[in-house]
């Protein structure tokens, strides 16, 4: 079955994981080698991606700086040598949804302890254009605790200090991998919308990393959006993940009221995919499934594009 859609679908892609291996392999994010293969991408009318910068637990201090600093050169380097076919969007304003063939990069930060515990560096960091940052990674850092933290905890003084600064600077806050107690911590202690970047339903899904139905619903009521993680992982429990797995997790948003809520924060090149799913490529198949399951086009175009768009759109107005 073939629904012609080509020429009008867009892209919006809240985290992917490709910068960080572009830096370990020493490779060009131009490589054949990763999920994101930037020119298969441009087939694409529209295409927005966020590339995240990974800072591991067990990188502190200068040492998770630096290696925010080589992401930084690296991706304003591939933006320079390619600029006729990826953008580094500092200021959302000047994406152009009328330019075609090229990929709108904005750079977002996986991982709090980038800050290596002092708030100057938040400034640092929204001077290079960072738009979005995750408070942790699964471990702990000077912010508060990630998900994988036994008995874990909120956030901590200098955490509630970080996310208030986050708001004055417009950067947004992700919870993605947060702590349950993290989480809970920023919905109480914050004004704007916040976002999941790339997070489940725990209840399609019972593992940690997804999301309870009341932080869902939280992130909806807020005006922030959730990215689906691609994951197989995170979409079932079986290791047989296919894309009718992330179906699956829609459907279950959708019944909670996330119509203009939900996104998509695919984790490529940071995770093993489901059955069907090899790339950037993948996303035409992924489309095709949700109107082969009867989706109306007009929601499938709000999850694959238009309520990641308006959420950035309102949120930097």
């Amino acid at each position: 079955m073939h629904f012609g859609w080509r020429k009008i679908v867009r892209i919006f892609d809240l985290h992917c994981d490709t910068l960080g291996r572009a830096i370990d392999e020493n490779k060009s994010l131009f490589s054949k080698d990763f999920h994101i293969d930037i020119v298969k991408g441009l087939k694409y009318d529209k295409w927005i991606q966020c590339f995240a910068i990974f800072i591991p637990d067990e990188l502190r201090g200068e040492k998770a700086l630096d290696l925010f600093k080589r992401a930084k050169e690296k991706l304003k380097n591939e933006c320079e040598n390619y600029n006729s076919k990826i953008n580094l969007c500092e200021d959302f304003k000047k994406i152009d949804l009328s330019q075609k063939n090229i990929c709108d990069v904005i750079f977002t930060v996986e991982g709090g302890a980038v800050l290596a515990g002092e708030l100057k560096n938040l400034d640092y960091l929204h001077k290079c254009g960072v738009k979005i940052m995750t408070l942790t990674w699964n471990g702990e850092c000077e912010l508060g605790d990630g998900i994988g933290v036994e008995n874990s905890k909120g956030l901590t003084g200098f955490g509630l200090e970080v996310i208030k600064k986050m708001e004055k600077l417009k950067i947004v806050i992700d919870i993605s991998h947060a702590s349950d107690a993290l989480f809970y911590d920023v919905a109480k202690n914050t004004n704007l919308p916040f976002v999941a970047s790339h997070s489940n339903s725990r209840t399609v899904c019972e593992n940690k990393r997804n999301l309870k139905d009341d932080q869902f619903k939280t992130i909806v009521r807020r005006g922030g959006i959730v990215g689906i993680n691609f994951c197989k992982y995170f979409l079932n429990s079986k290791n047989d993940a296919s894309i009718y797995d992330i179906i699956k997790h829609v459907d279950y948003f959708l019944s909670l009221g996330g119509e203009k809520s939900i996104s998509l924060g695919s984790d490529f090149d940071g995770t093993d995919m489901p059955e069907g799913v090899v790339g950037i490529e993948s996303m035409e198949k992924i489309y095709e499934t949700f109107l082969k399951c009867g989706y109306k086009e007009d929601l499938v175009k709000d999850i694959f594009f238009n309520n990641a768009y308006n959420f950035f759109k309102n949120f930097w107005k």
